[in-house]
């Protein structure tokens, strides 16, 4: 099975009321060595993060006062930031997070999309059950070469497109998978390819593989295999 994003996250997480003081939220974080926390309602459903820099936003001079005619959007936001007095008024909204059962793939998606360095982990009811960070989706890089083969041989070759895995050769060193031996369709070649490199914890992919029948060439009838293969990895 698969990890997820379950598997990975810090349960546990520390979090402030949406109405601690300032001061509580400043206190939290230095008490934790943290430098953002999520913001929780009563019954526990995440609301906001408040981060180092929206506290920050309070020593900034220009931030203070009234705001002007012209005044940018993000310029406001920063001084009502600069102005607010509880987590609620200093937090940003709406949170950017991910379900427990996603895949690790889907999390570093989110991550570098929103350029941020963790994500709050929330259930279907949208309360907060741990975060997962840039670091934890990495350990999956240290699984073992012997595990990734074994899912390879089993899920993949085996289970997933019913060829007999003794007939390809499968080496995994650092998370580098190589794959020697002859398959009888060409059309395979592309959907093994990426089925393996989706593999958590498979760095690279280097295919020695050759084929017994050509059956991409035009004006070959299609096959359970080439026309499953254009579906493969979204395409």
């Amino acid at each position: 099975m698969k990890p997820t994003v379950s598997h990975v996250m810090t349960p546990g997480v520390v979090t402030v009321d949406a109405l601690a003081p300032f001061k509580e939220v400043v206190r939290l974080m230095q008490e934790h060595r943290v430098s953002a926390l999520p913001v929780v309602d009563t019954d526990g459903v995440l609301v906001g993060i408040v981060s180092e820099g929206d506290l920050i936003l309070k020593e900034d001079p220009e931030l203070g006062g009234g705001g002007h005619l012209f005044e940018s959007r993000r310029h406001a936001k920063d001084r009502s930031k600069a102005a607010g007095k509880s987590a609620y008024e200093l937090m940003s909204t709406p949170v950017i997070s991910v379900a427990p059962d996603a895949s690790l793939g889907e999390a570093a998606r989110k991550m570098h999309r929103a350029e941020v360095k963790r994500l709050p982990v929330v259930d279907a009811h949208g309360h907060l059950v741990g975060i997962v960070s840039r670091a934890d989706l990495l350990r999956v890089f240290l699984r073992e070469d012997a595990e990734i083969a074994l899912e390879i041989r089993d899920d993949v070759i085996r289970r997933t497109l019913w060829i007999d895995p003794d007939t390809i050769r499968i080496v995994v060193r650092e998370g580098v998978v190589t794959m020697q031996g002859q398959i009888e369709r060409r059309s395979l070649l592309p959907i093994l390819e990426r089925l393996v490199a989706s593999i958590e914890g498979v760095v690279a992919v280097d295919d020695r593989l050759s084929y017994a029948v050509d059956d991409t060439a035009p004006g070959d009838l299609p096959t359970p295999w080439s026309v499953l293969a254009p579906r493969v990895g979204g395409r």
